[in-house]
């Protein structure tokens, strides 16, 4: 046999050592016998190879010989078949354990297997078992946990086969058990690529928790893998964010199958987790559903309920979710926070997803939360728009415009106001006239498919919002209490009577422009096209530029609004004041009065705005007046209004041409107004409202 080892090493010296230090090592390593029960021959024979290399290395000629040896690449000792069990002794000592155990295990089988009940079979197996379990230390110390794991696993086969050494054995089982947990971390802490080795890192897992009853531990009092309670609850929260978030609603269904309710919770929270952030609102629905068939006592699932709901777009059931919590600091919560209770479910959306949903997994940015683009998402808002739901039909043809303009106030320095422009709700849709009426003829034969026996009133209300843009809201609320085949053939009625008036004006005013051809042929002749088109567009836009500054000069009379008991009327024209101030800065012009209108956020969001539309080359021409205003509520620190608005804007280019246009005959819009530094000022608003 061959020992990988040289003689320096054998004695335990450095090869710089002096003859005198190699003496004295000798004599150490004599009297430190190894006490895990090797036979005395054993012993033995590992005395005389000790001396055996003193003597060398001890005589300089022959030294100096051996080191020329050695650099010329000469390596390891040849030993005779004698002394080869005391020579692997000597090596397992020398810290070289795993290569003292192949050498052992391949010294135990066939055709150099010893007799059966010998000394040496027993030295062997002896050596085996102690150098494995070494080996395996030194593969943790170096943070190589499988590689451990599979040391001790092959000493314990090794020692079944042999059927000897049984405490040995125990040692090794109870040493693998202790390593699962590290084992379990290092298979999934590897990259994406290693699919075999993650898949054995799962099943690791999911064996592990089971076997020790769920996540919650209930198999019993000892120690699964070496961890209590308290332990195994800080292993899985550092385990969980190796894994993705479809692996983990694998393994948490699994578990909740077993009896496990914390595997149920988690679930829940790792398919909001996928759906928010691959923007699957389906996974929503499906968490809602889970969540509900959930029964604990010691959890409080209505605020949790009401943030699932308001990403489903129903804010009327969120609202009343987290009106029912008993928690008496989320209803303090509420109480006193400084916007309205849509703007707050909608902060507390945004923290939960934040904190609570996002962090803890491979594949997720736990650092975006956007509801506004979350709502904005195509799927999400075919999703909503399918939903059977009170309410979910409006919200989606209003562009889900119910967010606030006020920002989170934990989240103000870094998340901007997510309605910057509540004027302009509609900008975003981009389906056309064909395809809104297709999709609401659809609604309404969906509708008219249910029980028409039983009236159904707040199946109707989202479709007021829409009707409303064309002024026919009122003729629906009378009906609301008639049965709804009735009222929607009367909408389809209407819808008919409607398109065949508008049919008739446009072919009237076709008439009159045919009467007047001739007339118009000869103001032509006068003045080319494009001259006319270009005379014009400057006409316009100086009627405007005038418009806007006749205003601004009358309104810097109410700038700033210090009466502690503001008039309906200078209520009213500071709103006008807002709007008129940040078209003029839209439109690409200057203001100094918008620092007077709106607290600071509300004016960064403009000025932000105009510098994104200016690098563009583009600019705003919008015309936004008020219709009515209601004074809602109001106190000493704030005053809730309610107002409509009629709204028209165009997106120009640096050339003049209209990029796009949008025109809304009545808005309502919800202003917040608080009382800044003795003067009244816009907080926030809410559109849609």
């Amino acid at each position: 046999m061959e020992l990988p080892i040289d003689h320096f090493r054998l004695i335990g010296v450095s090869p710089a050592a002096e003859a005198e230090a190699i003496l004295r090592n000798l004599e150490l390593r004599l009297d430190r016998l190894p006490d895990e029960g090797f036979t005395n021959e054993t012993l033995a024979k590992r005395a005389e190879l000790l001396r055996l290399s003193a003597d060398l290395l001890t005589d300089l000629p022959r030294r100096q010989e051996y080191e020329t040896a050695l650099l010329s690449g000469a390596t390891g000792l040849e030993l005779a078949s004698s002394r080869e069990v005391a020579g692997l002794v000597l090596l397992w000592e020398a810290d070289a354990a795993q290569e003292a155990f192949f050498l052992a295990c391949k010294a135990l089988q066939p055709p150099q297997a010893p007799a059966l009940g010998s000394g040496r079979e027993a030295d062997l197996t002896l050596l085996a078992a102690l150098s494995c379990k070494s080996a395996a230390l030194q593969e943790q110390e170096q943070r190589r946990y499988e590689s451990s794991a599979a040391l001790l696993q092959e000493g314990i086969k090794l020692l079944q086969r042999m059927g000897k050494l049984p405490e040995q054995r125990a040692d090794l089982v109870k040493e693998l058990d202790q390593l699962l947990p590290y084992r379990i971390l290092d298979l999934l802490s590897r990259d994406l690529s290693e699919q075999s080795s993650r898949q054995e890192g799962i099943r690791l897992l999911d064996n592990f928790v089971i076997q020790r009853g769920g996540l919650e531990g209930l198999g019993g009092k000892q120690k699964n893998g070496g961890l209590d309670q308290v332990d195994f609850e800080l292993f899985f929260q550092q385990i969980r964010k190796f894994l993705t978030v479809q692996e983990q609603i694998d393994l948490f269904t699994r578990w909740q199958k077993q009896g496990s309710i914390d595997a149920g919770f988690l679930g829940v929270i790792s398919l909001v987790a996928d759906g928010y952030s691959r923007r699957k609102p389906e996974r929503i629905q499906t968490a809602r559903q889970n969540l509900k068939s959930i029964k604990s006592k010691e959890l409080d699932y209505s605020p949790l309920l009401g943030c699932l709901d308001l990403l489903l777009a129903d804010v009327e059931l969120a609202q009343k979710k987290f009106l029912s919590s008993p928690d008496p600091e989320l209803k303090l919560w509420l109480d006193n926070y400084p916007a309205e209770t849509l703007a707050a479910l909608c902060d507390y959306c945004c923290d939960w997803l934040r904190r609570d949903v996002l962090p803890g997994y491979r594949d997720v940015d736990s650092e975006v939360v956007d509801l506004e683009a979350w709502f904005a998402d195509r799927d999400v808002q075919s999703f909503v728009e399918n939903l059977d739901r009170k309410g979910a039909f409006g919200f989606a043809k209003a562009s889900f415009s119910f967010i606030s303009s006020k920002p989170s106030e934990k989240n103000s320095d870094n998340q901007e106001s997510l309605d910057p422009q509540p004027d302009k709700i509609f900008a975003s849709q981009e389906q056309s006239n064909e395809s809104q009426d297709t999709d609401e003829l659809e609604d309404i034969s969906q509708l008219e498919n249910k029980n028409e026996n039983e009236p159904d009133i707040e199946s109707t209300k989202g479709l007021f919002y829409l009707w409303s843009l064309i002024g026919l809201s009122g003729l629906i609320r009378p009906f609301s209490s008639i049965p709804k085949r009735f009222v929607f053939k009367l909408i389809i009625g209407i819808t008919i009577i409607f398109g065949a008036t508008y049919a008739g004006i446009i072919y009237n005013q076709r008439s009159l422009l045919s009467n007047d051809e001739d007339q118009a042929e000869e103001i032509i002749d006068d003045v080319t096209s494009a001259d006319a088109e270009t005379d014009l567009k400057e006409i316009s836009e100086e009627n405007v530029n005038f418009e806007n500054n006749k205003k601004l000069f009358d309104l810097y009379e109410i700038v700033p609004l210090i009466s502690e008991n503001p008039s309906k009327d200078q209520l009213n024209a500071l709103l006008e004041a807002w709007l008129t101030s940040k078209a003029d800065i839209l439109a690409g012009g200057t203001n100094d009065i918008l620092s007077g209108l709106a607290r600071k956020p509300l004016m960064e969001l403009v000025l932000k705005e105009r510098s994104k539309d200016r690098s563009l080359g583009e600019s705003q021409i919008i015309d936004a007046k008020i219709i009515s205003i209601k004074v809602a509520s109001r106190n000493s620190n704030r005053i809730e209004i309610k107002a409509k608005l009629s709204y028209r804007d165009k997106r120009i280019n640096s050339f003049g041409d209209i990029l796009s246009e949008t025109s809304i005959p009545t808005l309502s819009v919800r202003y917040i107004l608080g009382r800044d530094e003795d003067a009244w000022r816009l907080h926030h608003y809410i559109s849609g409202s």
